[in-house]
């Protein structure tokens, strides 16, 4: 009994003892999930929707229609717009229809433009983190250079149609006037189409043609698929060997059975208390009820490289929020990452039963 007894408090020892050094060498955790963007598709102006392009779960490419509203409003504003411009400018014997054309030129390279900028952005920040062949950054690069030098263009050209109208009628007011009401129609013309903003695909569709879309309210969720993650939710006790390019076995319940190697991409520096104070009032204080308060979680973002851009054709699918373990090795070799890949190994094992 005796000797039951000082087994029994050695192996506690050590496995107290396994649990201490683990949380700081090879922390883990099993509050994590699948992240990616999600971007609101809010409509700019307000109609009846008059087409679903893409269906629910379908993924589509960049610039894809999403949807339509309808356009015939705008249309009539655009109409009455040209025609205003037009009356403006008989009144200072100058024709309009070039400078309306201009106007037009100048107003969808701004829409593109803005498009092409949102697409980089994604492309440019994959670069960053080594994610991607510079070749493909770089053609974003070009379609870039190449989206601003068409606005530059199109202003350059409207710039000379407005000359062309002569000192008299560059300075009317009202042909100043006719062309700030003539831009407006045209890119509220442009805003009744949709656009997917990346590739990636709708999710949660529950909206059909003759729906009302209201301005600035969301009308579908779209989920970009070219930034995938895994977003770890560590306790600070875990952090303190963290550094960023650590390697991570990831656990995903998709996939049970599975160990997938990712690395750290990096660290939040902030995380919510639960209190909401505002400006000019006194600090809220967190309540800790008890002797051991619960501790604060932060979270860590992990790249799983090779399939950060969610393609459908890789051996690894993901769905957003979905559930997964990660254990992140802070050292390059020594005992407790033997254990620690064993003991994600195990967890992969019994993923399969819950």
């Amino acid at each position: 009994m005796k000797r039951t007894f000082w087994t029994t408090i050695a192996l506690l020892f050590v496995l107290v003892s396994w649990y201490i050094a683990a949380d700081r060498v090879t922390p883990f955790t099993s509050n994590a999930r699948v992240k990616a963007i999600l971007t609101p598709i809010t409509p700019q102006v307000s109609g009846t929707v008059i087409d679903i392009s893409a269906g629910n779960g379908e993924i589509v490419e960049a610039g894809t229609v999403l949807a339509r509203i309808d356009p015939r409003q705008f249309e009539i504003q655009k109409q009455s717009a040209e025609a205003e411009l037009a009356r403006a400018t008989q009144d200072v014997g100058a024709d309009s229809a070039d400078v309306s054309s201009a106007q037009t030129r100048v107003t969808r390279a701004q829409t593109d433009l803005e498009t092409e900028r949102l697409q980089s952005a994604r492309v440019f920040e994959l670069e960053e983190k080594g994610l991607i062949a510079v070749a493909k950054a770089d053609e974003s690069r070009r379609r870039l250079a190449d989206a601003e030098s068409e606005l530059e263009q199109a202003q350059a050209d409207l710039e000379s149609e407005q000359k062309a109208l002569g000192s008299t009628g560059e300075d009317n007011p009202r042909i100043q006037a006719a062309l700030a009401k003539l831009a407006d129609a045209e890119l509220k013309l442009t805003w009744t189409s949709l656009e997917a903003p990346a590739r990636g695909v709708l999710s949660d569709l529950d909206i059909a043609e003759g729906n009302y879309a209201k301005a600035g309210q969301n009308l579908m969720t779209f989920v970009d698929a070219s930034n995938v993650w895994v977003e770890a939710y560590m306790t600070e006790n875990n952090l303190g060997n963290i550094k960023r390019g650590d390697p991570v076995d990831i656990v995903l319940d998709m996939h049970p059975g599975k160990v997938w190697r990712g690395e750290v991409a990096s660290l939040s520096v902030a995380s919510s208390d639960g209190t909401n104070t505002k400006a000019g009032e006194p600090t809220a204080i967190p309540r800790a009820a008890g002797w051991l308060r619960d501790p604060q979680r932060f979270a860590l973002r992990i790249i799983l490289p090779g399939y950060t851009e969610g393609d459908e054709t890789d051996d690894i699918r993901f769905n957003v929020n979905g559930q997964a373990d990660v254990i992140v090795y802070t050292r390059e070799r020594g005992f407790l990452n033997v254990v620690g890949g064993l003991y994600i190994k195990i967890v992969a094992l019994f993923s399969y039963a819950y």
